[in-house]
């Protein structure tokens, strides 16, 4: 390792710590994506699931995904606290919105489609804060923000059209899940050749 890449990692050891925590369990991000096309997949394989299923679905799916980022955020090998955080952080959100899912199975659509609105915001955000903290450390960051416009804006569409039919919502989530999933796919990959090459 260069002595200019030894001086800018020393400046930047939050973002670095974030880089390699997520590096170390690019195995994780994969099996998000790998999760989220599953579920996209069942949603299009039975699009006329009924409410109850669709939430138990999504619970389901939140609640591995968020499994998924708190262990990563468990395990991660950075020094800082700030990456550790923010992976516990995502990560806790989705297992909280998911046994909310579990707890609650009689949740109407309206009110399911502004949880998983609000959600998805939130995550979308999370996503861009972390791509920014890894800006200067690695290439291909650009993953992680679209991951996170996109979160956003499926957010935004459910909140703006509440009165969508349940099987709008159920293609509505499935091409979200699918989305995503690549997207997090794409990301995996990036992350295991920050590894190899650590």
């Amino acid at each position: 390792m260069s002595d200019a890449s030894a001086q800018s990692r020393a400046t930047l050891p939050g973002s670095f710590a974030l880089r390699e925590a997520l590096a170390q369990s690019w195995w994780l991000v994969l099996l998000r994506g790998i999760a989220a096309i599953l579920f996209g997949i069942l949603a299009f394989i039975w699009p006329g699931l009924t409410l109850l299923t669709l939430t138990f679905l999504w619970g389901a799916f939140a609640l591995a995904d968020g499994a998924l980022s708190l262990w990563a955020g468990i395990s991660g090998k950075g020094s800082a606290i700030a990456p550790r955080w923010w992976l516990a952080f995502v990560g806790i959100a989705g297992i909280i919105a998911g046994l909310l899912a579990f707890f609650w199975p009689g949740t109407t659509a309206l009110v399911l489609l502004m949880f998983i609105a609000i959600w998805s915001i939130v995550i979308g955000v999370l996503e861009i804060w972390g791509a920014i903290q890894l800006r200067k450390e690695i290439e291909g960051e650009w993953w992680l923000i679209l991951g996170g416009l996109i979160s956003i804006a499926f957010g935004i569409l459910l909140l703006v059209r509440p009165g969508a039919g349940a099987l709008a919502l159920v293609w509505m989530i499935a091409w979200f899940s699918m989305l995503m999933g690549i997207i997090f796919i794409g990301l995996s990959f990036r992350l295991r050749k920050l590894k190899a090459v650590a």
